[in-house]
Formats: C-alpha cells, structure tokens, sequence
C-alpha cells in the first residue's frame, strides 16, 4: 500500500504590519494546518506587545509553534532556528496536517524552505572578533566586510555587529564569501509554495505608525521594564530587536518617549522596506494583494497548483 502524499509546506511572506497573521489563520483553517511561527524575536518568553505576538484567545484553537522558547538572555541563531522549524514541519506533516509558517524573518524562512548548510564556526576567531567589535564598533568592522565581501556587505546593517562578526569568521574560515553560504533558490522540498502579501508603501507605513502608536499605549514601555529585570539588556539578540531598543534608550534617559516612539517607527519602516527588497527578490513567491477580497481563495489555489 503506498503512502499519501504528504502536505505541502506553505509559507506567508512580506513586510511586517502588511496582514501576514490574519491570513496564516485563514490558511490554516482551510487547509487543515497549524502555524510555524518564523519571527526571530517571538521566540522568547514576555517579548510579546513589541512583536505583535499572536496571544492565546486569538489563535482561533490552531496550535502554533516556535513561540515563548527561550529566555531573553539566551541567544537565537538562524541554524538552531533551522533545525527546530524543519522538526515541526517533519512533526505536523506526520499528523496529516498542513505547516503554515509566518513571520518577517526573511532570512530564517530561506534557511528553513531552501538547501542550506551552515559553514562552521571558531570559538576562539569568533571571541577575537567580538574584542574587536567592542573595541572599535560595527561600523569599522562592516567596513573591513565591504572591502572582503561586498555583496554580504550590502545585506547586512552595519549596526548589526553580530552578523557582520559572523561574516568575517565564515569568510576567515573558509576562504570563501560569505554571500556564497547564504541560501541558494532550491527547496529542500519541493512541495513548497511561499505566498506573498503584496501591500503599497504608503498603506504600509500608515498601517506601520498605527501598530507603534498601539504597542506604546498596551502597556509596551512596562513590558520592557519587566524584562530588563530579567537580563533584556545583556541579551545578545533580544536586545537588538527594533522598539525594545529605543524603549531601553527612553527609560536610560537618552531620549523622550515621543522620540521612543518616532525611532520605532522610523526603524520599522526602514525594516519593512528591507524585507520587501529581499523577497522581491525571490521569483518562485506568489504574490497576491493584501486587500483582495479573494486573497484565501486565492493562497488556497496557488497551494492546490502544487505537483500539477
């Protein structure tokens, strides 16, 4: 007796605050599914008005995954988040249900849904170039990676210290790029389908400011406060999470808490853009209008084109 075919792996993409969580719910409910959570900051436990965490009563009863693992002092990396997704996809298509993943990290969805195998790493390289990134900050240290990996260079914030330190280990390392290990266009399986919100920036940013002006006033600035009792501030990635940031820089005393909110927005919007430009970059992406009015039907079809 041969085996049914599995479930298809669905993916939602696009710019964060474009509509991605509410069709994930539609998506799961008419595909049998459950949500995979792929945001890197939902991850951890208490950081939940700041990332538009989905709370319980709202999940309309679908289980989701990858949510509230980790304390905030521990540290995410894009691998440990590869092997996790890739076992709850393995885990919901076993019980003939159908993954849905969701969330704005775009380069966390490529190492979940295509070939991609991380290079290794050096304790001892790596430890040296986090002295240096104390010691002269990320902006030189970005500089050294756009004189060896320009391509890299261009994908990474220079702000970001802790990729532009992984970088310049993997290309230490390797002697090779480290644009060369990023994720080729391949699905590692290739029943995959990636669906794209497709939203207008001006709808965008609107729709951004409104979500910033509603984290503040539900309470976002006592949430900060509360984890940094917990160690927010020693975090190596939940610290760098884009309001968390500007909040801890407004109870410092470095800025007011109208300026708190102006950066948050402003920091949201230049992230959403970068998340546009990276998936529009990927061809294999059916987009589909956040405001159709048949956009379920729509991501339901393009599902069902699978194999055909």
């Amino acid at each position: 007796m041969s085996r049914p075919r599995p479930r298809p792996v669905v993916a939602l993409v696009g710019a964060t605050a474009s509509g991605k969580t509410g069709l994930s719910l539609d998506l799961a409910e008419r595909l049998g599914g459950e949500v995979v959570n792929t945001d890197a900051m939902q991850v951890y436990r208490g950081m939940d008005v700041g990332t538009a965490k989905l709370p319980e009563a709202g999940r309309r009863g679908i289980r989701h995954h990858l949510l509230d693992l980790f304390e905030v002092t521990e540290p995410a990396t894009v691998a440990l988040f590869q092997g996790w997704a890739r076992e709850a996809i393995a885990d919901i298509r076993d019980r003939d249900a159908t993954p849905v993943l969701v969330g704005g990290s775009a380069l966390y969805t490529r190492a979940i849904l295509d070939r991609f195998e991380f290079p290794g790493t050096d304790d001892s390289l790596r430890r040296e170039l986090e002295v240096e990134l104390e010691r002269i900050g990320s902006h030189a240290l970005h500089e050294r990676l756009a004189g060896v990996d320009p391509e890299a260079a261009a994908q990474i914030l220079p702000d970001n210290g802790r990729r532009v330190v992984r970088a310049l280990e993997v290309v230490a390392l390797t002697g090779r790029p480290f644009s060369a290990s990023l994720p080729r266009l391949e699905y590692a399986d290739p029943l995959t389908v990636q669906i794209g919100v497709d939203i207008d920036r001006p709808t965008l940013d609107e729709r951004i400011a409104r979500r910033v002006e509603e984290m503040f006033a539900s309470g976002f600035v006592e949430e900060v406060e509360a984890l940094l009792t917990r160690g927010l501030a020693e975090g190596r990635t939940a610290s760098r999470a884009i309001g968390y940031r500007e909040v801890m820089g407004y109870l410092a005393g470095d800025r007011s808490l109208a300026e708190a909110i102006e950066q948050t927005t402003v920091a949201t919007r230049r992230f959403a853009r970068r998340q546009d430009s990276w998936f529009r970059k990927d061809p294999r992406i059916v987009w589909i209008a956040h405001d159709d009015p048949d956009r379920v039907d729509k991501a339901v079809g393009a599902v069902e084109r699978l194999g055909d």
